[in-house]
C-alpha cells in the first residue's frame, strides 16, 4: 500500500513537471515577442560568474506611478505598445487582464515584491569568457504568453541585433 502510494506521488511529480516544461516550450514557439528595453546594469558576478543582472526601463516608469504600499507589493498588467522593431513602450498600468487588445499591444503580467518589479528574469547567464559579446546588451527579448507571463530568450544590441549565439 505505502509503495503504491508513493509510486503514484511519484508519477504526479513527474506528470506536473513535465506540463510545466510542455507549457514553457508551448511558450517558446507560440509566444508573441517582445523586446524590453534594459537599463544599465554591472555584468559580472564573482560567485556566480559571467552573467548580467538586468533591470528594466519599464521599471522606472511603473514605479513612478506607484505610491505608499503599492511601492512595496503590488500586481497587475502593463499595456505596452510595440514599435516597428517590436521594442515595447508604457501605456498604461491595469489591475487586471485587459479584455480585448488593439493591435501592436501586449499585457505583460508584472509584480512588485520588497519595492522591485518582477516582470521575468533579473539575470541572463552566458558561457564564462563571453561579457564583451553581451556587454553592448540594450534589450530583452522575450516570450510572451496569453496570460502575459515573459519567458526570457535572448539579449539585443542597439542596432536590434541578438548578441551572442541561439
Amino acid at each position: 500500500m505505502r509503495r503504491g502510494l508513493m509510486a503514484v506521488f511519484g508519477i504526479l511529480i513527474l506528470l506536473l513537471v513535465n506540463q510545466a516544461v510542455l507549457d514553457k516550450e508551448r511558450q517558446l514557439r507560440d509566444g508573441a515577442w517582445v523586446l524590453l528595453p534594459l537599463a544599465p546594469v554591472d555584468p559580472r558576478s564573482l560567485m556566480q560568474g559571467d552573467y548580467m543582472r538586468l533591470r528594466y526601463a519599464l521599471e522606472r516608469e511603473l514605479m513612478q506611478t506607484r505610491s505608499g504600499a503599492q511601492r512595496d507589493t503590488d500586481d497587475g498588467f502593463l499595456l505596452v505598445q510595440l514599435d516597428e522593431h517590436a521594442v515595447a513602450t508604457l501605456k498604461q498600468v491595469e489591475r487586471t487582464r485587459p479584455d480585448t487588445l488593439r493591435p501592436g499591444e501586449l499585457a505583460l503580467q508584472y509584480r512588485v515584491r520588497r519595492g522591485q518589479l518582477k516582470l521575468a528574469s533579473n539575470a541572463y547567464f552566458f558561457p564564462e569568457g563571453q561579457a564583451a559579446v553581451f556587454q553592448p546588451a540594450r534589450y530583452g527579448e522575450f516570450r510572451v504568453n496569453e496570460a502575459g507571463g515573459l519567458l526570457l530568450t535572448g539579449l539585443y544590441d542597439a542596432g536590434y541585433r541578438r548578441l551572442g549565439t541561439r
